[in-house]
C-alpha cells in the first residue's frame, strides 16, 4: 500500500487490522509499515471478490461464511477502541441525500414543508440507530470488500470502522449496492445471522421481529446515505458509474419506508420527486 501521508492517514488501516485478527478474522496481515512515509508491506488475499463469485449457487455457503465471520468481529467488541458512530456522525451521512442527491442531483429545491417532513423522519431514524446495541462496525462489508479466501472471507475496505449499531453491517451485507437478493432471502439470512448472534451472546433483539425493523430502519439510515455519496461521486469526482447503482439502492428504501407510517414523508418526497423528474430518479 502507497499512502501519501499528506492524503491519507494509515494508522486506522493498520489499527483495525490488529483488531480484525485478534477477532478471528482474515483480512491483510501488516508484515512491515512506514508509516512516516505511508508505506505498507501487506499480505496479500487474492483477486476473487464476492461480488465477482456470487451467484444463486455459491451464495448460501459464501454469505454463511460472511455472517460468521461478521458475529466474530461483534463478539470481539471492547469500548473506547474505535470512534463512535455517534448522533453527529450518523446524522452527518443523512444529510449528504438532501444535499448530493436531491438537491444537486436531482435540482430539487426543498420546500420549507419537505424540510420539515425530511428532519421528522431523520430524527426517527437516528432515535432507533442509537438506541440499537453497539458493536464493533466495519461500515462497508458488502460483496466488493469480501474476498474470496481461506478462510473465507477475507475482509478490505476496514479503515473507517466505528463502535456503533448491531445492524448497520449486516445491512450493508444484505442490501448491498451492487448485488441484490430477493426479499425473502434477505430474510432467511437475516435469521440465520440473528440466530447465530444470539447464540453467541451478541445482544440482538430477543423478538426477531423487532430485529428485522432495526434492521429495515438502519438500512434507510444507511441507503439515504448511499444515495448522497453515488451523487457525490458522479458530480464531484467525476465517477458517474455509480449512478448504474442507484435504482437498486431506491428500491431498497422505497420498499422499506413504504412499511412504515413514520416513513410516509419520505415516501412522498420520493413520489414528487419522481413525478418531477421520472428518469433521473432512477438513473
Amino acid at each position: 500500500m502507497d499512502a501519501p501521508p499528506a492524503r491519507e492517514d494509515c494508522r486506522p488501516f493498520v489499527h483495525v487490522a490488529h483488531l480484525l485478527d485478534e477477532a478471528g478474522v482474515h483480512a491483510p496481515r501488516v508484515i512491515a509499515a512506514d508509516l512516516a512515509r505511508g508505506y505498507l508491506l501487506l499480505s496479500d488475499l487474492g483477486t476473487t471478490t464476492y461480488a465477482a463469485a456470487l451467484d444463486p449457487e455459491s451464495a448460501r455457503s459464501l454469505y454463511s461464511d460472511a455472517i460468521d465471520a461478521l458475529i466474530r468481529w461483534q463478539c470481539a467488541t471492547r469500548d473506547d477502541v474505535l470512534p463512535p458512530y455517534d448522533e453527529t456522525l450518523l446524522a452527518r451521512e443523512l444529510a449528504l441525500f438532501p444535499d448530493w442527491y436531491v438537491a444537486k442531483h436531482l435540482g430539487h429545491a426543498l420546500s420549507d414543508a419537505e424540510r420539515v417532513s425530511l428532519a421528522t423522519v431523520f430524527a426517527a431514524l437516528l432515535a432507533n440507530n442509537l438506541a440499537q446495541p453497539r458493536v464493533f462496525v466495519h461500515r462497508d462489508y458488502h460483496s466488493r470488500n469480501l474476498m474470496v479466501s481461506a478462510p473465507n472471507p477475507g475482509v478490505l475496505d476496514f479503515q473507517d470502522a466505528v463502535h456503533g449499531p448491531i445492524t448497520y453491517d449486516l445491512v450493508s451485507l444484505l442490501r448491498d449496492a451492487y448485488v441484490e437478493w430477493d426479499e425473502d432471502v434477505q430474510l432467511d439470512w437475516t435469521v440465520r445471522y440473528w440466530e447465530r448472534a444470539r447464540t453467541a451472546g451478541l445482544p440482538v433483539a430477543s423478538d426477531f421481529a423487532a430485529f428485522w425493523q432495526d434492521f429495515e430502519w438502519m438500512g434507510i439510515q444507511r441507503q439515504l446515505k448511499v444515495l448522497g455519496i453515488f451523487a457525490r461521486l458522479s458530480i464531484r469526482d467525476g465517477k458517474a458509474r455509480y449512478l448504474g447503482d442507484v435504482p437498486r439502492v431506491l428500491g431498497y428504501v422505497r420498499r422499506a419506508a413504504r412499511r412504515y407510517r413514520q416513513f410516509d414523508p419520505l415516501s412522498a418526497l420520493f413520489d414528487t420527486l419522481e413525478a418531477r423528474s421520472p428518469s433521473a430518479i432512477s438513473s
